[in-house]
């Protein structure tokens, strides 16, 4: 197999690699999203090593992913003649242990099972028989067994907590994130496109860290431009993903598909009982388990409410790419070639982009940490949402990092594209802000405004001695 070139993923890399060196067998699980580049990461570091891998078939039945195995098995043993395919998974797994014996015993292999939830049809015995490969086999012969899966929710159920055969048996686990901006502008570098750091936010915004969708990004075209194409182009990648990615990895995938809708219609989010008034879904066990599933998967967060038990805890769509077809994609596929260019003078574009770049923020509080000082201080991030009442109006703080050291910085958000000029009537609302927040809270700690935005603060008799600390662009793209 030809060496690819591979974009950050180092800590991942590191620990792959490390394996290959160890003297007992290793079973490892890789979680994340659908085209995070699980797969790439895998095939990369273990090139040399791979010695069989299976990809499942989405949708396909007990006898299509058994022959999908045997064909597997030939390609890999390289053998002219068809290998017969098996009858169940547990003959599978025999003819795999059949075929790895023969290799050379003194060299680590790697196995690899990919989409290991689409192998796992209903009623199939893929699990027992994968139990039954690593419990008799596997861990007795020093090789690495890969598990790969983008239904995250699916491989934290079904493997990570199996309470069977495979109970307390992975070895290393890897959840693969989206890349960071450092990454996604280390990425852009590698393919020789030059953007500038506010025009890889704005394109960050659209498509997430996700590099399946920044590769179809080209040199030649500004971000506007590539969003057009990528987006609004009915041939394109990113037309209707939103309608094939959901059913790709979730069953009865309308309800998380309502569930995102209506994260997608409330920029402070949600609390779960909102989101079941909104969607009008089942108040049950269903809920909870959705819930659960797209955070998994990586496309909503939960927020816990400073000081707020857990039912206040806030759920927000952070995938990227799914709140831009909502808001944008969507309504707008009628409206062909330019759709994006023309669209960005809009209220409607204002308003998305300030959410946007919060969420790109909430993505990045280590970098946030790292710029404030306190990278080695515990602190929890939360949201803070205070609903007004006859006394006073009500408000909300977009992050608020909760310090050890007795101090919590309510950081105030801004996307803009020069520096950000607090104005008089602004800076008497964020001085409210503050006063509230202490009045509702009644903390003790130091408060420290933080003022998070594209190019820092203009300086004016407004913003003296109002913003305590300011982080800039720049920091989000610290490695």
């Amino acid at each position: 197999m030809k060496k690819t070139h591979l974009i950050g993923r180092e800590k991942e890399v590191a620990l792959l690699e490390k394996l290959l060196h160890t003297e007992e067998s290793e079973l490892v699980s890789v979680i994340g999203r659908r085209r995070v580049g699980k797969t790439f990461l895998i095939q990369h570091v273990y090139h040399q090593q791979l010695a069989f891998e299976i990809t499942g078939i989405q949708h396909a039945s007990l006898k299509e992913q058994l022959e999908n195995f045997s064909i597997a098995l030939q390609l890999f043993a390289k053998t002219t003649l068809p290998v017969e395919t098996p009858k169940s998974w547990l003959d599978a797994f025999r003819l795999l242990i059949l075929y790895l014996e023969q290799l050379n015993a003194s060299e680590k292999k790697v196995v690899f099972f990919d989409e290991m939830p689409w192998l796992s049809t209903h009623r199939s015995g893929f699990l027992k028989a994968f139990g039954f490969f690593w419990n008799s086999w596997a861990v007795k012969n020093n090789v690495i067994v890969v598990i790969c899966g983008s239904a995250a929710s699916w491989m934290i159920r079904k493997v990570v907590h199996n309470k069977g055969g495979l109970f307390n048996r992975i070895t290393k686990r890897i959840y693969l994130f989206p890349f960071t901006l450092y990454e996604t502008e280390l990425y852009l570098r590698h393919k020789g496109i030059k953007f500038n750091r506010h025009q890889i936010t704005a394109l960050y915004m659209v498509l997430g860290g996700i590099p399946h969708y920044l590769k179809e990004v080209q040199n030649g075209e500004s971000v506007a431009q590539n969003i057009d194409r990528i987006c609004f182009t009915p041939s394109s990648m990113l037309y209707d993903e939103f309608e094939q990615l959901y059913p790709s990895l979730f069953d009865h995938a309308e309800n998380h598909q309502a569930i995102v809708r209506a994260l997608s219609s409330k920029q402070s989010g949600l609390t779960r009982s909102e989101i079941i008034t909104l969607t009008k879904l089942s108040n049950g066990g269903g809920v909870s388990t959705i819930l659960e599933e797209l955070t998994h998967s990586g496309f909503i967060g939960q927020y816990p409410a400073f000081g707020h038990a857990k039912r206040a805890t806030r759920y927000r769509l952070t995938d990227e790419y799914s709140l831009f077809y909502l808001k944008f994609i969507e309504p707008l596929k009628k409206e062909g070639a330019g759709t994006w260019v023309n669209f960005q003078s809009t209220p409607s574009y204002k308003s998305w982009s300030g959410y946007a770049f919060e969420s790109v923020c909430l993505k990045h509080i280590a970098e946030i940490k790292k710029a404030l000082g306190i990278a080695g201080v515990f602190a929890r991030s939360s949201s803070y949402y205070q609903k007004g009442n006859q006394d006073t109006e009500g408000f909300q703080i977009d992050l608020l990092i909760d310090r050890d050291d007795r101090v919590i910085n309510l950081c105030e958000i801004k996307w803009s594209n020069t520096e950000f000029i607090i104005s008089k009537s602004y800076a008497a609302d964020l001085r409210r802000k503050v006063a509230l927040f202490q009045h509702h809270s009644g903390t003790k700690k130091q408060v420290f405004l933080t003022f998070l935005s594209t190019y820092g603060i203009l300086p004016n008799e407004h913003s003296a001695n109002l913003v305590d600390k300011s982080i800039v662009l720049d920091d989000l793209f610290e490695k």
